[in-house]
């Protein structure tokens, strides 16, 4: 693609050398650089691009995109290209160079703290089920139409987004559907694409160390339904307090779904057990295999989101009855000895929380609920001793242990975490470093009718301690010990 038609879309600050050449590729990793290629500086939280631009000149690069002024060089076959935001030219520039796959899809973003990933799968699944082909960028998997891809990153970076949205279009996929990550808005990752329909699910405390305070978190958030067009959608939750703060300046058409109030989008729980629960939404009853109050609030965004999609209300109430929970939210494993264990996801403390509570609601009266659960490294301490207070008080036996640490001691992170108890509360939890261990404690103290929670992981296949990745599956270690 030559760089002037490139160049069309980031409305450059200044130009130094010709941008009559042929660009061969757009990277922003300075190891991929290559004879030819466009090679766009961005500065990082760790590192700042700029510092590798002579070594990509060195390999052949043929232009630069840049925001530091003191790297442009006089007099040189390589094009120097000064913008404002890197960050936000790189987005512009990968949906340019996929030649803009976005428009040519319907694509719906899923924003907020809790509920994306089950969101933006479901619809998938439902929009697929109701015979059109579809594409799906999530946390457990990304997908073009059946084909599954590995995900690494809630939302990935421009390049692999838009180079993931160009196959869905080749692939025949008239839908994609969307999670979208604050940090992702933060980097501008989805910068250039082209959102037909924006979900909000809800907002609580995560992401502090990286946003610094929750005000930036939230703020961050309405940026995806700031920038929607006039003949988008946007469906908000309004059971949440940040739910109409995040259409306050929307242009497109908002509509918001509740359990507990006047909406356009309403259901209430009839009948409920631990294999799915009788649903009243919009005056029909249905039955779908989703457990708790926080699932009634996704069916509802995603039967809102469908509905606007255009699809037949009876069609979408009978996809909806069909679809199971996604990998690592609320499944359930049965014992033969009569207790059940909940694999969750939870690893805020609003999502402990409302697990919590969903498995209070259903368990028998008198059975004991066991809650397994620990706090990853390397990320915001401040909700460490709030998970356990949650954790302790919700349940009748708690054992603290290790998530991800990381790069950290998982000692210090538990120590985290029991700093949020009394003495009292302390002297009646375990804690056992090993998940492995207390995953296995729980299940040899539970009896006939408790419940084991075994949050923070889900659908994660691993650990990393110190760096290194190593395998571990709860719902492995459930079963091994079955």
């Amino acid at each position: 693609m030559q760089l002037q038609e490139l160049l069309s879309v980031i409305n450059p600050i200044e130009v130094i050398g010709s941008a009559d050449k042929e660009i061969n590729a757009v990277h922003f990793d300075s190891r991929k650089i290559g004879a030819g290629d466009l090679f766009v500086a961005q500065v990082g939280t760790a590192v700042d691009g700029h510092t590798f631009i002579d070594g990509c000149v060195a390999k052949g690069a043929a232009a630069v995109v840049l925001s530091n002024r003191a790297y442009m060089r006089d007099g040189s076959d390589i094009t120097y290209i000064l913008v404002e935001n890197t960050d936000r030219a790189l987005g512009l520039l990968a949906s340019k160079w996929f030649g803009e796959p976005s428009k040519a899809l319907t694509l719906v973003g899923v924003t907020g703290t809790n509920g994306k990933t089950t969101i933006a799968t479901l619809l998938y699944k439902l929009v697929r089920a109701l015979g059109h082909k579809a594409g799906l960028l999530s946390t457990v998997v990304n997908y073009v139409d059946d084909e599954a891809v590995p995900a690494t990153h809630t939302t990935p970076d421009a390049i692999e987004l838009n180079g993931l949205l160009r196959r869905m279009v080749d692939a025949g996929c008239t839908y994609a559907f969307m999670e979208v990550s604050s940090h992702a808005i933060a980097q501008e990752r989805i910068a250039g694409l082209d959102f037909d329909g924006a979900l909000f699910t809800n907002l609580t405390r995560d992401h502090i160390d990286y946003h610094k305070t929750f005000d930036n978190y939230r703020d961050t958030k309405k940026r995806l339904f700031d920038g929607l067009k006039k003949k988008a959608f946007a469906v908000t939750n309004k059971d949440d307090k940040n739910g109409l703060v995040m259409t306050q300046n929307c242009k497109a058409a908002v509509h918001t779904y509740s359990t507990r109030s006047l909406a356009d989008y309403k259901a209430q729980i009839l009948e409920e057990g631990f294999d799915g629960m009788m649903l009243n939404i919009n005056g029909k009853e249905v039955f779908v295999p989703l457990v708790g109050r926080f699932n009634v609030s996704n069916l509802l965004c995603i039967y809102g989101a469908a509905i606007n999609l255009g699809f037949d209300e009876m069609e979408v109430l009978r996809v909806l009855s069909t679809l199971k929970p996604v990998n690592g939210r609320f499944e359930t494993i049965h014992s033969p000895k009569g207790w059940t264990a909940i694999v969750d996801y939870a690893h805020t403390p609003d999502a402990v929380d409302n697990v919590i509570q969903t498995i209070r609601e259903i368990k028998k009266e008198g059975a004991k609920l066991i809650t397994v659960v620990g706090c990853g490294g390397n990320r915001d301490k401040g909700k460490r001793p709030m998970m356990a207070q949650i954790a302790k008080r919700g349940s009748e036996q708690l054992i603290l242990t290790s998530d991800n640490p990381r790069d950290e001691e998982p000692a210090d992170i538990l120590k985290d975490m029991t700093d949020g108890l009394t003495a009292e509360e302390l002297r009646a939890t375990l804690v056992i470093e090993d998940r492995a261990a207390a995953i296995q404690t729980a299940c040899t103290i539970a009896q006939s009718g408790d419940v084991i929670l075994v949050a923070g992981k889900g659908h994660e296949d691993y650990q990393i301690i110190k760096g290194v990745k190593h395998h571990f599956d709860d719902h492995e270690i459930v079963k091994q010990y079955i």
